[in-house]
């Protein structure tokens, strides 16, 4: 198994560790859960409106 062979190895590894914290997350407290995704919705419409009113002032 050459480099990449690793990476893609260790890429399949890490997206399934991650996979099992966000279960075990939602699992042992829901509502920290749905605190912590709310946020991050948050963060992705803040963000976008930043971007919006950044293209509203560019073309003014």
């Amino acid at each position: 198994m050459g480099w990449q062979g690793l990476m893609v190895q260790a890429k399949k590894i890490a997206l399934y560790m991650v996979v099992v914290f966000v279960l075990y997350t939602i699992i042992t407290s829901p509502a920290r859960a749905a605190d912590l995704v709310q946020v991050g919705f948050e963060g992705v419409s803040s963000a976008a409106q930043g971007v919006g009113d950044f293209m509203s002032e560019l073309v003014k």
